[in-house]
């Protein structure tokens, strides 16, 4: 792996200059041992390459599949990944827990090496890769910040010209002067992704360690990073928030073991990884000692149910849906109600609605009950299912997430209106045409 000159941040960008390319790119891991290898086997591997042999480890390793248990040490976190990234372009990466993300953002940031391949990278890289990285814990904010940016090459008088900048981002102002490991894992995040942003990298790489921020952070990162391609700089953005990286990205990876299954534009990779990695779930059932829950309320049974005048069990957009619950209510005399809470599959809220009112005083133990999606209402697409016991009418006590997950197919009756709708809800209106004399 080498690198190329770095860029002139101030030129124009370029539209078709790659500045990073990834060919034939691998990365071996061996499972169960604190590193990656011994010295037998690198001696071993070594005497293979000078005889023009094939690395004797690379016939015995698995595909990194998470779910499976393997058959020997070695797994591929990475399988001949090619893709390239122009100037100022944002790519979205996107695939399940333990598709190789990060491993493959560990090694563009040369936190680790690959196993065989190559990567071209033209320009300075700033990571924010996990909480953390690149930071001393036992220096200062101030330190730290000066450190990263000597790190990336800048001299001091550079780095004090972005400081304030740096600091008001971060909104940690007060504890600039404190050692980082007193940091929440907020406030690291902050000032890692500030730091990161404002020392004038031409690649910027950012992991889902966003989420640790708050909502009105992730905001401000979101805009940072548009900035920062709107400037010529490169932008690497791994997240499994589908809204963030469609609003921010204008192509995207999926990867999938290790393997880049998909490289086009942001929205088909999306709709392709999601059509790939839908678990749906129309109910599900417990005994008390497993129960999913907490002291105020613990979840017995849910399930969900089309109810069609045709008596088919597939939901379409013409289906009323019934959702049934049973939950064990551990208080007694308590005024409790039910929120349900509609998503979309990219983790958007499609609405959220109260159950009934006035709200019933319920008597310890088993509660059950009934709602219901009126049709002609919801979208084609996937969503999910959340259900809130909510005491008096807003305080939330106990969260069932993701209970169940379903797929809105369009309707296939010949006479009923074809074709994709914008938007989650597509409620059947009825417009009465005045005609003017």
């Amino acid at each position: 792996m080498r690198n190329f000159l770095n860029l002139n941040p101030n030129t124009e960008p370029s539209t078709s200059m790659e500045v990073i390319k990834v060919e034939n790119l691998y990365k071996q891991y061996r499972l169960g041992q604190v590193s990656t290898g011994s010295i037998a086997h690198d001696l071993n591997r070594w005497w293979h390459t000078v005889r023009g042999k094939e690395d004797p480890y690379e016939k015995i390793t698995g595909i990194n599949n998470r779910e499976e248990s393997g058959s020997n040490d070695y797994v591929w976190a990475l399988q001949d990944i090619n893709f390239s990234v122009k100037q100022g372009e944002v790519l979205g990466i996107i695939g399940r827990n333990g598709a190789g993300k990060s491993t493959l953002l560990k090694i563009l940031s040369k936190v680790t090496s690959p196993t065989k391949g190559n990567i071209k990278v033209k320009g300075r890289i700033a990571s924010l890769l996990e909480v953390g990285t690149g930071f001393h814990p036992e220096l200062t904010g101030r330190e730290n910040i000066f450190l990263n940016g000597a790190i990336l090459g800048m001299t001091k008088s550079e780095i004090r010209s972005k400081f304030d900048e740096i600091v008001a981002f971060s909104g940690v102002e007060k504890y600039i002067d404190t050692p980082v490991k007193r940091y929440s894992s907020g406030m690291y995040v902050r000032l890692a992704f500030a730091v990161a942003a404002h020392l004038e990298p031409e690649i910027l790489i950012v992991d889902e360690v966003l989420a640790v921020g708050d909502v009105d952070f992730q905001k401000k990162c979101i805009g940072k990073m548009k900035d920062v391609s709107g400037e010529g700089r490169t932008v690497l953005f791994v997240s499994h928030n589908m809204e963030a990286v469609k609003g921010l990205c204008q192509r995207a990876v999926f990867l999938e073991q290790g393997k880049v299954v998909k490289n086009d534009s942001t929205q088909n990779v999306i709709d392709f990884y999601l059509q790939n990695n839908r678990d749906l779930k129309l109910s599900q059932k417990f005994e008390y000692s497993n129960a999913p829950g907490n002291e105020f309320a613990k979840l017995k049974s849910v399930s969900l149910k089309p109810k069609r005048d045709d008596g088919k069990p597939i939901i379409t957009v013409k289906s009323e849906l019934e959702i049934e619950l049973e939950y064990w209510n551990e208080f007694d005399q308590v005024a409790t109600n039910l929120s349900l809470h509609l998503n979309s599959f990219t983790g958007e809220c499609v609405f959220a609605a109260i159950t009934q009112l006035p709200v019933p005083i319920l008597q310890k133990g088993v509660q059950r009950a009934k709602c219901f999606i009126p049709k002609d209402l919801l979208n084609t697409g996937f969503y999910s299912i959340s259900i809130y016991v909510v005491k008096d009418t807003s305080i939330p006590i106990c969260l069932f997430d993701d209970l169940l997950m379903f797929e809105v197919e369009e309707e296939r009756d010949s006479t009923y209106w074809h074709g994709r709708f914008p938007g989650f809800v597509r409620p059947k209106l009825n417009f009465k045409i005045i005609k003017n004399d």
